[in-house]
């Protein structure tokens, strides 16, 4: 008998420190050959450790939420033969793996390479013991925890009886009887949420961001009415063909445009050598909400871009970054970010610049209200844009002259075309 280490993989891009998010087995239990053995999370992403080898755990080398070094000793698993604790061990690496996403996923049905870590996403703070619990991705795991559901309870149909959504979905559609409501009893139980992974990092760069950025904020409201009735006959004419048209093509048709004329809003600053740099491509970060947190998939040259094909885009974005499929290179790059809660959106808010970028147009909610215009009160639908930017190189009159191009092409659409 042998002993076989797997060491913290290199997961590239310069990074020297890894966290370890969670593990899937415990010492003693026998593993099987690319089974999945634990999660670690870099800065853009987390990544399943599976096993290069068969044979059963003697020791564990960190604890969930402990950030590792790459190249030091993740787990020993003692193995038939003479395993490779003797051995040079180079780490491995995962700069061939295309699709790293940043938020929960199913598991691929693809089997991972037995030389390099199969790359997901995973936010969980379960400190359960792994070795007794069924196989499930942590996303699995995290919604069977909001349903109330019991994993040992069911029979997973992937590999190895890997619980997928699938079978959660099948669970609760035909075998879950609901329950009495328990009336009048006071609740005095609390529960306890390590912030590891995705949340941790998350609550990192928001911190950073309100540290060392000054905001300043911006808030103006426009009158959307005649953008409204644009895309409704656009959507009247062309939805049937080229898909519908939501408000977020239209806000990002002119925020390209107002950028011509501000290419200082189009910029991310190096903190550290302070330069800016402002770019002529408009790399659009579209702030979408998950389960887990908030991801900001990356809409590449919109400046190049017509309003269906945004569209699509915006779409195809979310939905990757929802159900953990986004590429690593669509969650990051952007050199402006627009944030928008649809009809959740309020009436103003203070959003949070994405570091390095130096602005972000926040999109509150559309409603009704009571309007002077050519001395009639009149209704008219009614948006306002609350804006933060970085006041370091972005002077407050150039931010406001910004957001009043953006509002003079939104109130009167059809220059967004010309």
């Amino acid at each position: 008998m042998g002993t076989h280490v797997i060491r913290m993989p290199d997961i590239g891009e310069g990074i020297a420190q890894v966290e370890l998010v969670e593990w899937f087995v415990k010492v003693g239990d026998v593993v099987s050959e690319d089974q999945v053995l634990a999660d670690v999370m870099t800065d853009k992403a987390t990544v399943e450790i599976p096993s290069a080898v068969a044979g059963t755990v003697v020791a564990l080398g960190g604890m969930p939420g402990e950030v590792m070094a790459v190249g030091a000793e993740l787990i020993r698993i003692e193995v038939q033969g003479t395993g490779n604790h003797h051995a040079a061990e180079t780490p491995v690496t995962v700069d061939d793996v295309d699709d790293v996403a940043s938020v929960p996923s199913a598991p691929s049905i693809n089997a991972p390479a037995k030389s390099a870590p199969v790359a997901t996403a995973a936010v969980h703070a379960s400190t359960s013991d792994a070795g007794t619990r069924p196989l499930a991705s942590p996303a699995v795991r995290q919604r069977a925890r909001d349903e109330g559901i019991d994993l040992s309870a069911l029979r997973g149909t992937g590999p190895s009886g890997r619980i997928r959504h699938a079978d959660l979905d099948a669970f609760l559609s035909g075998s879950r009887t609901p329950q009495a409501a328990t009336m009048g009893t006071p609740r005095i139980d609390e529960e306890r949420i390590p912030v590891i992974g995705l949340r941790r990092k998350i609550a990192q760069r928001m911190q950073e961001a309100t540290r060392q950025v000054a905001h300043f904020s911006y808030v103006e409201e426009i009158d959307v009415t005649a953008l409204l009735s644009l895309r409704a006959d656009l959507n009247a004419q062309f939805g049937e063909s080229r898909g519908k048209l939501t408000l977020l093509p239209l806000l990002i048709r002119a925020l390209v445009v107002a950028l011509r004329e501000f290419p200082q809003i189009n910029a991310h600053y190096d903190d550290q050598q302070q330069v800016v740099t402002r770019y002529g491509a408009v790399h659009v970060g579209v702030a979408t909400q998950s389960d887990n947190g908030l991801m900001v998939p990356v809409l590449r040259h919109a400046e190049a871009a017509d309003l269906w094909f945004t569209a699509g885009e915006i779409n195809r974005l979310a939905h990757a970054a929802r159900t953990g499929k986004a590429a690593r290179n669509e969650l990051s790059g952007s050199t402006i970010t627009l944030t928008s809660l649809g009809a959740l959106g309020g009436i103003a808010s203070t959003p949070v610049i994405n570091r390095p970028e130096v602005a972000i147009v926040g999109v509150n909610r559309v409603v009704e209200r009571p309007m002077v215009v050519n001395g009639q009160i009149v209704i008219r639908q009614m948006m306002n844009l609350s804006s933060s930017f970085d006041h370091r190189v972005v002077d407050g009159m150039d931010a406001a002259r910004f957001i009043q191009a953006v509002k003079r092409l939104l109130e009167q659409p059809a220059m967004l075309f010309v």
